[in-house]
This record gives structure tokens, sequence and C-alpha cells, in this order.
């Protein structure tokens, strides 16, 4: 009869074969240290325009809402980081490196239901629910829990083989599975990304007021963007990667595996004047499988003319 150690031997063979960088598994309970964090950030408005953030305070808090019964709690990390640096350069328009490609959604989301699959035909009845940004789980504090890295200064998870590039997913699972240990903090004194970031975003060591973040405004932000921050953006018209950049953890980044992160030939050859012109079929034809298909064309018009009318 197989027991806990052979289902999570399992679990974390299955999660390299379907590509997943790295697999944790932490207790599936409520998240006592991050209450009063969530609900000062809140209460302080650093979430902006994103009401969404209000709901769902509990389940946010507690797995055990999202799937009765839950036991554990496995957390994997997926590279998005790019082997082609085509898109990043000082002189065009720049993109944050996870929407180069595909819509990761859509593609960590195909894998993990084949992932919860393979569970069920190995293990039997499990029940449970499969993640990736887009339900109330705080997904960077659970992988944090289950050892994958630690959350650093800019709030992003830091893994110390790989750096921060890693979409995040979970599956919350009614199986009882054997925990991992979390990891120490290595930022250390560095304080790069708080130094870096143009627009102020990190008020403090571990604290970002989302509503100052670049991504924020970009992406996010319905409304027009406020004029303070004419000349701030750095050129970032679609999210930013700014604090991850410049992030020594960084340097141990390699390029992900996945052919569907890739950029199309008509994205790595788009210069600042083919932003500036973009039309309907163009932003279609280019992102109609991306995550920049979010902001729609106008919201990316008004980010691109932010950009280029403040010089």
């Amino acid at each position: 009869m197989l027991k806990k150690q052979d289902y999570t031997t399992f679990i974390k063979q299955k999660a390299k074969e379907l590509g997943f960088d790295f697999c944790g598994i932490s207790k599936a309970e409520f998240l006592e240290e991050e209450a009063p964090r969530l609900e000062k950030w809140l209460n302080q408005k650093m979430h902006g325009q994103m009401s969404y953030m209000e709901n769902h305070f509990d389940k946010r808090l507690d797995p055990r809402l999202l799937v009765p019964d839950a036991k554990s709690v496995v957390s994997l990390l997926y590279n998005y980081y790019p082997s082609k640096k085509i898109l990043h350069t000082d002189e065009t328009l720049k993109i944050s490196k996870y929407a180069y490609g595909a819509d990761y959604h859509f593609v960590i989301k195909d894998k993990l239901k084949t992932f919860f699959k393979a569970i069920q035909d190995q293990i039997g009845e499990v029940s449970g629910r499969v993640f990736v940004d887009s339900a109330p789980v705080m997904d960077k504090v659970w992988a944090a829990k289950s050892g994958l890295g630690w959350i650093g200064k800019h709030t992003n998870l830091l893994n110390r083989e790989r750096g921060s590039f890693f979409f995040v997913a979970e599956l919350i699972l009614d199986l009882e599975l054997e925990v991992d240990a979390p990891t120490k903090d290595y930022c250390g004194t560095c304080t790069r990304c708080i130094d870096a970031c143009p627009t102020e975003a990190i008020v403090s060591p571990y604290v970002v007021d989302g509503s100052k973040c670049i991504s924020y405004f970009t992406i996010e932000l319905k409304d027009e963007i406020p004029e303070d921050y004419k000349g701030k953006f750095e050129n970032w018209i679609f999210g930013c990667d700014i604090c991850q950049d410049v992030c020594p953890w960084n340097r141990f980044a390699k390029p992900h595996q996945e052919p569907q992160f890739e950029p199309s030939e008509d994205l790595a050859k788009m210069k600042k004047n083919d932003w500036k012109d973009i039309t309907e079929e163009i932003f279609h034809n280019i992102f109609k499988k991306s995550a920049v298909h979010r902001t729609k064309l106008m919201g990316l018009k008004r980010n691109i003319n932010f950009v280029t009318e403040q010089k």
C-alpha cells in the first residue's frame, strides 16, 4: 500500500516530468502571519483600483476554504526567463518578459490539469483544485513556506539557484503529503531593487505600494495615468522588470525551455515607431494569445502615448 512518502515522491517526479523547475509542499493551514500584513496593506489602499484584492479575504488566508478538507499545498515554479534579450533594449519600448510569448495562464493551466489527472490515476480518489494567478491564493507565500525560495524586498519570490523569473502555481489537495521546510531570507543588506524603482513603489523593504508600480499603471489602472509620473517609466509600456533586472540573484537566471513562451518574429522586430503606429490588426496578430491582450489596444496605446510624449 502506498504511503505519504510514496505520494510525495510521485508528485515531485511528475512535476519535473511536466517541466516545472521546482516543486515544494506545505501544510494547508491558516496563514496567521500574513493576515495582519494583508489587512494593513489593504487599509492603506496600496492595491489602488485592484478592488478584487479586497474580495475573499478569508479565502486568501486559508486554502481549506477553497478546497474542503485540504491537507497540502503543492507549490510549483515555471521558468519564463527568455533566451532572447532583443525585446529588452533601451532604444525601444519595453514589455515585461513574462508577456513575450503565449499567455502563461493557459500554458500552465493545461499542465496543471494533466498533473492533477496523473495524481488521481496514480493515487486514486483525490480532490483538489489547480491555480495559476487566477484565484484568491497567496501563491508567493505558499511557495516560500514550501522551501522554494523567500519573498524578497521587492516582494517577488527569490530562488537561490535561478533568481525570480518564474510563474508560481499551486495544487491544493485533500491529500496528506510530506512537507518541506522554508528557506531563510538571503537579501541581506542589499537595497538595489528599492534604489532602482523609478516610481518609488517599494516604500520600505518587503512592502510595495501597488498603486505606484509601473506594472499597475500599465496593466491594472483603467483611468489616465497621473501626470506626476511623466518621465519615470523608462520606456515600459506593459509591466516592468526593473526590480528583478537589478537583483543580484538573477545573475543565476537561465533561459526557459518552453517553446510557447518564445516571442513571435513580429514582436521581436517592433521598434519605437512601430509601437506608436500600432493598429488593431497588428495588435491582434501579435498579441491574440498573449497576456498583453488584457490591456486591449486602447490601453496599450494610452501607455505608449504616455511614454513617448514625455520627451
